[in-house]
């Protein structure tokens, strides 16, 4: 591996709308957030390391790397991984130093497999202001099928975010293009935040639950009819700048959550859920796949809702958007 770059430092990602409803067809905007971040490093370089991190990172490695080597061998690898260089690497104790959490919803294994792509990938597709539309949709393939191996199943689309570095809309089964925020109506106190439940989710066992209750008819028309065009009004009134029907659309899916994804919200975060109904302060919503870790609160008065949790002794994180 090349001596790392500023470039090689792969951020966070918080989706901020799609959410499981984007493994069925609907629309997906996820923004890159630089608060968390990871790149590869070797064990024993002169940077400062925590050495059980760093061991255990590079275990976690191997299997991924493991995995790879399998599909390489079935001739099914999308993406030309370098597996010679990759393991004389993992012997030198190449590791994923991060400090993006796990089980948090801000795409750790995106950032690991975008930073593994763009290190070991032959005849890799750049990361640039001029990717074309099929480029996009063959990263975003071959992502899905690394980052499988954490969760069982992937769109892809937070390695393609992490690898991007920039806001991306997935507007539909064939087209995603990278967007800017509009600011031009954005208020002061209007934000986007975290608030952690202080315990992690697995991915994995949330999207199969959730999958199994697609089975359901009766629960597959309400994602059909509810969930999709909720989640597409939020998207593209927040992408066109109309912040109040975006709001409205918002607590609509919030509620539509609340009432139908109570197992991946713990039950302290319920009732703050809750709170926001009552108070009309703020909005909540899921942040990834839930089930613990952060989730993703909306307000247009973040003083006040900052002021509400710090009452409840609750420390809320600002997310800002890496336009």
């Amino acid at each position: 591996m090349q001596e790392q770059t500023k470039k090689d430092i792969y951020y966070s990602k918080v989706m901020l709308f799609g959410e499981y409803s984007i493994i069925l067809g609907s629309m997906g905007l996820t923004i890159p957030y630089s608060h968390f971040n990871g790149e590869l490093r070797f064990i024993n370089s002169d940077s400062y390391t925590n050495l059980n991190f760093a061991r255990n990172s590079n275990l976690q490695l191997k299997e991924l790397f493991d995995y790879i080597v399998s599909l390489k061998e079935q001739k099914v690898l999308l993406a030309d991984i370098d597996t010679e260089r990759l393991t004389n690497d993992l012997k030198k104790g190449l590791y994923f130093e991060s400090s993006i959490p796990e089980g948090y919803g801000l795409g750790s294994s995106g950032a690991l497999v975008a930073t593994l792509y763009n290190s070991y990938a032959n005849n890799k597709i750049e990361a640039r202001a001029d990717i074309s539309d099929k480029e996009l949709f063959e990263l975003k393939k071959a992502f899905a099928q690394i980052e499988s191996f954490y969760h069982g199943t992937s769109s892809g689309i937070d390695p393609l975010i992490c690898y991007l570095k920039h806001p991306i809309v997935l507007e539909n089964a064939h087209h995603i293009s990278s967007v800017g925020i509009p600011r031009q109506d954005i208020l002061n106190e209007d934000a986007i935040f975290l608030l952690d439940a202080e315990t992690t989710g697995k991915t994995a066992p949330l999207v199969k639950q959730f999958m199994d209750k697609v089975s359901d008819p009766g629960f597959k028309k309400l994602i059909d009819t509810q969930l999709i065009p909720t989640t597409n009004r939020c998207i593209s009134t927040m992408l066109s700048g109309q912040l109040n029907d975006m709001f409205q659309s918002l607590k609509e899916l919030s509620h539509f959550q609340l009432n139908y994804f109570k197992e991946m919200i713990p039950e302290p975060i319920q009732a703050f859920w809750e709170e926001g109904f009552n108070t009309e302060l703020y909005t909540l919503k899921l942040c990834g796949s839930g089930g613990g870790g952060f989730f993703l609160g909306f307000t247009r008065n973040y003083s006040a809702a900052k002021a509400y949790f710090a009452t409840k002794g609750k420390e809320i994180i600002p997310v800002y958007q890496e336009v």
